[in-house]
């Protein structure tokens, strides 16, 4: 899928002028077949969708590592759900400058081990290894791991949680609140708009950093959600906007004080611009 930056950049002056890029039935069909969550949508959201994923394909480059031949098929899938998140957000081009600050996507075939330090309460730098799913980078690539793109479990989705932290990264470091559109929750103001996020967020993150304490802890029942949404409110955004998206019923639930706030920032009210 990868194409040369020259090209790219040629691609996007012809599409001033050429018809728009299509993604042929033979791909699409069996991408809204293996993901439940795409072939709910209604016709209309079908297609739109369909059309941002064919956008995404044109101004962005697949690369597989360690041996990792990636598919048409392969980047369709990625693309469909990468463009979920951006799916009520105005007219396609625009909707997709949520992601103009990259190019890259890597693949994985297994999930990545990266090299990670740290320093403790006594300043000791401690260096290990972390196994990773997928990782964002701010202004660089999204790497995935293949494996964890085609066997998410319930609720969780790699490809969404990726993609949703670099909308995160709109609004500068990863917090957890991306930047919220004007008239957010009927508020007349930014401040007010991410006081009134973090008065809903801020206690359903404690809430389920509590419920995996008490997992660790006790024995508690785990909490559904991936427990890794419990070690800061950037993962505990992504985390949720995953389940959002999968099975919004069950994520409705389990948070009903962040489903209006996440219907108002997806939905098609949001309007929100980069």
């Amino acid at each position: 899928m990868g194409r040369p930056f020259w090209q790219r950049g040629w691609q996007r002056l012809r599409g001033l002028i050429a018809p728009l890029p299509t993604i042929t039935d033979a791909l699409w069909l069996p991408t809204l077949h293996r993901y439940p969550f795409l072939a709910h949508l209604d016709l209309a959201e079908q297609a739109k969708l369909r059309v941002l994923a064919a956008l995404f394909l044109r101004d962005k480059e697949f690369q597989g590592v360690h041996g990792l031949a990636v598919t048409d098929q392969m980047a369709v899938e990625i693309a469909a759900q990468a463009c979920l998140p951006l799916l009520h957000w105005g007219q396609p081009e625009d909707a997709l400058g949520w992601y103009d600050d990259f190019v890259g996507i890597v693949l994985h075939p297994a999930p990545a081990r990266a090299r990670r330090q740290a320093v403790d309460a006594a300043g000791v730098v401690h260096h290990y290894r972390q196994v990773l799913a997928g990782e964002a980078m701010s202004g660089g690539p999204i790497m995935l791991s293949w494996p964890d793109v085609r066997h998410s479990r319930a609720g969780s989705n790699v490809v969404i949680h990726e993609f949703v932290h670099k909308l995160d990264m709109r609004n500068g470091p990863v917090d957890g609140c991306p930047p919220l559109p004007a008239g957010f929750m009927g508020t007349h103001s930014a401040r007010a708009a991410h006081e009134c996020w973090w008065a809903a967020w801020e206690p359903a993150y404690a809430h389920f950093q509590e419920q995996v304490s008490l997992a660790e802890r006790f024995g508690h029942h785990w909490p559904w959600l991936d427990a890794y949404g419990a070690t800061d409110p950037a993962e505990f955004f992504a985390v949720v906007c995953e389940a959002y998206f999968v099975q919004r019923q069950r994520c409705g639930a389990e948070f009903p004080t962040l489903l209006p706030l996440l219907d108002a920032f997806f939905g098609p009210a949001a309007g929100a611009q980069p």
